[in-house]
């Protein structure tokens, strides 16, 4: 006499004794909340600058290390590029685009950080695209952090996202040149540890 054998709606086990019920990868919900925070602590630190800074003279902190001030920005990251911000706001739609369809790949810690990163930054700068004057696509990016002296004069004036997407730049740099890949495997061979010497 032969069992009936359990609906496979039922549960966990009906794809094989090994499947588990689907949740959220982890290295999926690190992305978001890297993104999430990045884009937060933008968001904030810009409406702060727009109400305490514009039209202010900058404010010398950290003893000159540090400047704050509003500037309005209509190019790309430390004020480069300007006079296409459509095409900025294409390419920062594009990047945003980009991650969101190989996140589902991502295995690696360091890859999910780092596109974290640049996924909140561009979410950041792509907000005052779409939402400040002079109006959609147009908008121009506030900055507020001069560094050593005020106005740009030795570094240019950037804002939280274009800090971020700089980070996670440079750490996807630092992730390639150790062969690490986006599902976490390396690729790069160890010298010496081939089997002909």
């Amino acid at each position: 006499m032969t069992l009936p054998t359990e609906p496979e709606a039922e549960g966990e086990h009906a794809a094989g004794p090994s499947a588990k019920p689907r949740r959220t990868p982890p290295r999926l919900l690190t992305l978001a909340v890297v993104s999430a925070a990045v884009w937060g602590i933008d968001i904030k630190t810009k409406a702060l600058a727009v109400t305490e800074l514009e039209w202010q003279r900058p404010v010398r902190v950290l003893d000159g290390l540090v400047y704050l001030q509003v500037i309005r920005n209509p190019g790309a990251a430390f004020g480069m590029v300007t006079g296409m911000t459509w095409l900025l706001t294409l390419i920062a739609a594009a990047v945003v685009v980009a991650i969101v369809r190989v996140s589902g790949r991502l295995r690696s810690r360091g890859w999910a950080v780092a596109l974290g990163l640049v996924l909140g930054g561009a979410l950041g700068n792509l907000s005052d695209r779409l939402l400040r004057y002079p109006g959609i696509f147009r908008g121009w990016v506030v900055d507020m952090v001069s560094v050593l002296a005020p106005n740009g004069e030795v570094w240019p004036v950037f804002n939280a996202a274009d800090a971020a997407i700089c980070t996670g730049g440079a750490l996807l740099v630092l992730l390639a040149l150790l062969g690490i890949e986006l599902d976490g495997t390396r690729t790069r061979r160890e010298r010496g540890t081939g089997s002909d010497g």
